[in-house]
């Protein structure tokens, strides 16, 4: 069972776990044991709220494959264990930042000072580039 927030977790039925053989650090054993993990995710039969569903689904971007599967892979470790153990870390992680549903924004208007005070900045910097030219000091 994965604890994502109080209200949601997951339980270990619904991910599946493959072990590969890794490249990278652990010498000869790295041709002899499978170390990698590949971790699945099916989003779509999950037990997550829909909307939940769809922040993954927009945040996983190409760890998702055309099927609906969250695919999450980790070789950075020399074990397996703590391979799997990164893979799951990762996929609490996406979980619980799709956990948190993004504030609606409001439209709002500028208000009357801050209006003055952006033309009074303008009219400035008018009466600062006016005095660079060089042609027109005499007339006016």
């Amino acid at each position: 069972m994965i604890q994502i927030t109080r209200a949601i977790a997951i339980d270990d039925s619904e991910l599946e776990e493959r072990f590969v053989r890794a490249s990278g650090p652990g010498g000869q054993n790295v041709n002899k044991v499978s170390t990698a993990v590949e971790l699945r995710f099916d989003v779509g039969a999950s037990s997550l709220p829909q909307d939940m569903k769809d922040r993954v689904v927009a945040l996983a971007g190409h760890r998702m494959t055309a099927g609906g599967v969250l695919l999450i892979d980790s070789r950075e470790h020399r074990t397996q264990a703590m391979n799997r153990e990164a893979a799951r870390a990762r996929l609490v992680a996406l979980l619980q930042a799709a956990a948190h549903r993004p504030k609606t924004r409001r439209k709002t208007r500028p208000g009357k000072a801050s209006r003055e005070r952006r033309l009074e900045t303008k009219k400035r910097r008018s009466e600062v580039k006016s005095l660079r030219s060089r042609g027109r000091q005499g007339e006016d």
